[in-house]
């Protein structure tokens, strides 16, 4: 057993959540305390009520998403807010947010991740917003059909493939998420194949007129990985159980 305040206090300073600015609605942190202590760990991509409800059986104390309860933004604890809340506090359920935080760690975020499996090397971090830069780029020569195998074979789900780029790559960008409406900035980074999760309906022509190959995985699948991460560096820091609570939101 650890003590709330002195998880929390690891957890902001290992993420760096002071420091790195995001969108207002992100909210990191922590988002609703407990009674102040945590016995296990859960990880999950959003929080929901399936989620929490699922929380609350597995006995998890302390939860921990990349996308909080207060993206929708400021509004009355009625309906599924209330729900949820009500959910966390009557189940001593400690919730913990980390979205552009947990994107950009150099070793358990999502885009280091999923570069680490599908076999990349010597990523360089690339693209900046809100004063990050919040994707990762290699250079690597593979058959783009091998690519996408890969990547499917990391998400363990279908991809979406636009492929008018080069038939072997060179350059390779993976912003996980909804990275699909930043591909003109991404093209100017010369990079010719970009992995991410959705995009909207104007990147396939995008993609088209800049002969770039876009790799569209899914915004749940390409951000189960920082979270499953983070959980089980803590895990192991303080030999607390955790698990992963999977709830696809077919996005």
């Amino acid at each position: 057993m650890i003590s709330l305040p002195e998880i929390v206090r690891y957890v902001d300073g290992y993420l760096r959540i002071r420091e790195i600015e995001d969108w207002p609605n992100a909210l990191n942190g922590l988002q609703i305390e407990n009674s102040g202590r945590v016995t296990k760990i859960g990880a999950a991509v959003d929080v929901s009520t399936r989620v929490l409800e699922a929380a609350a059986r597995k006995n998890i104390d302390f939860l921990i998403v990349h996308h909080g309860l207060f993206w929708p933004g400021l509004r009355p604890v009625t309906g599924a807010l209330w729900r949820q809340v009500k959910l966390a506090l009557g189940n001593d359920i400690a919730l913990y947010s980390a979205h552009l935080p947990l994107d950009v760690h150099p070793k358990i975020g999502n885009n280091a991740r999923l570069a680490a499996l599908l076999g990349l090397k010597s990523v360089q971090p690339f693209l900046e917003e809100k004063g990050q830069l919040v994707g990762l780029k290699a250079r690597a020569s593979l058959p783009r059909g091998e690519l996408a195998q890969r990547l499917r074979n990391a998400l363990d789900g279908p991809v979406k493939a636009f492929n008018c780029g080069p038939s072997k790559t060179k350059t390779i960008g993976i912003i996980t998420g909804a990275a699909g409406s930043e591909i003109d900035k991404v093209a100017q980074e010369k990079i010719d194949t970009l992995i991410t999760g959705e995009a909207p309906h104007w990147a396939a022509v995008a993609a088209e007129e800049l002969g770039m190959n876009l790799l569209l995985g899914g915004h749940y699948a390409t951000e189960i990985f920082g979270v499953k991460a983070v959980a089980a560096h803590l895990s192991k820091r303080w030999n607390i159980p955790y698990t992963f609570i999977s709830c696809p939101t077919g996005m």
